[in-house]
């Protein structure tokens, strides 16, 4: 059988955070029921179900945990039921503090999700209210006390670097605060100015004004010693866990596994291709009820060997362990030194990538100028 990931996307939050510009909305809550329906209905289209085993399951959004626990209750149950699932299958949900509740969390566990993505973002609640989000760090304790409480054992926090008006010091008091939590994973982004977010207004407008670079890599340096000090390893370039608690299926991503995704706007990576789900979900709902699924998706790319090979470069330079020469020769029948040759040398000489004879990886200078390292792959 073939191991693929499921991800399902659940699009509804209580507030657009003002840096997100995920296919999300604020006002459309009263379509879970519809909508819910018609995630399980894709679920029951896929074909050739029988080929697959699933190995994870990521259930992410827009905030998963504003629907009725029912709801995701009831995608899981179909999930089981059309497909074979891994006997160490990891089905991860995100959750928000401000929309979770212990019945909430025990219909989780019930239903067999086992791992929690919590989104925190800061510890400070002047930041987190410059930038969205509708919690504050006591109802994020809350919610992390009612994981535990509940019998979750595999916890991520999210957090976020680089934000308008953030200093080092807070960076120092966020960490402090989530390491006394001891959490298995922590993700840590750098923020990302999107185009058409609320952020990108105000800092047009001039109400809010952006972190020199060389401060947000001071604080990614931060973060990355204090983490690695309190025994968190850096896996990828966001990502520190404790030993085994590494994300799976973001790991399969990366490493080029394939995927299925199921709902608005989710993208799977199947055969060779890359596909994503239309992002209206009025349209979306309409043609799962018209039983024309296919008009719900949209083909982005058939990779042919050379492109596939591209990808693998990015996604694996993502890895702190960087990319396995003898993997990628079994996988491609060809040296990437070799066929990268060019490349591989002006980025060695430029002290961004380091080689041997089994692996190549970012360099420290490497990891601050990865989008550099990776552009070369494009």
């Amino acid at each position: 059988m073939k191991e693929i990931g499921l991800y399902i996307h659940i699009p509804f939050c209580k507030q657009k955070c003002y840096y997100c510009d995920f296919c999300s909305f604020a006002n459309k809550l009263n379509m879970q029921n519809q909508y819910i329906y018609s995630v399980i209905e894709e679920i029951k289209n896929i074909k050739d179900k029988e080929q697959y085993l699933i190995k994870t399951i990521y259930i992410g959004g827009g905030t998963p945990s504003i629907v009725d626990s029912n709801k995701i209750e009831e995608i899981i149950f179909e999930i089981k039921n059309d497909f074979k699932l891994s006997k160490e299958v990891e089905i991860t949900i995100e959750v928000n503090p401000g929309t979770i509740t212990e019945n909430k969390m025990k219909k989780y566990r019930e239903c067999g999700i086992n791992r929690l993505s919590i989104g925190l973002q800061s510890a400070n609640d002047k930041i987190l209210k410059e930038i969205g989000r509708i919690h504050n760090y006591m109802e994020f304790e809350r919610t992390y006390e009612l994981a535990r409480k509940t019998g979750f054992k595999n916890i991520n926090v999210d957090l976020m670097i680089g934000l308008p008006n953030q200093t080092i010091k807070d960076i120092d008091e966020t960490l402090e605060k989530i390491l006394e939590k001891n959490p298995e994973h922590i993700s840590v982004y750098s923020l990302i100015i999107e185009e058409g977010t609320i952020l990108q207004k105000k800092i047009e407008n001039g109400e809010v004004k952006l972190l020199d670079e060389d401060i947000e890599r001071a604080m990614y340096w931060r973060v990355k010693d204090v983490l690695e000090k309190n025994n968190y390893i850096q896996y990828e370039i966001s990502n520190f866990s404790k030993p085994s608690y590494e994300s799976r299926h973001n790991t399969d991503c990366w490493k080029q596994k394939e995927y299925i995704g199921v709902g608005i706007s989710a993208h799977s990576y199947l055969n060779s291709m890359r596909f994503s789900n239309i992002c209206n979900i009025e349209e979306y709902i309409k043609n799962i009820q018209n039983k024309e699924y296919e008009k719900n998706v949209i083909i982005h790319e058939k990779q042919d060997s050379d492109t596939m090979m591209n990808e693998y470069m990015i996604l694996g330079l993502r890895m702190l362990k960087g990319i396995s020469i003898e993997e990628f020769k079994n996988k491609f029948q060809i040296n990437p030194i070799k066929k990268y040759k060019k490349e591989v040398e002006r980025m060695k000489k430029a002290d961004l990538l380091e080689i041997n004879d089994k692996k190549i990886m970012l360099t420290k200078k490497g990891i601050d100028f990865a989008n550099i390292v990776w552009e070369e792959f494009i």
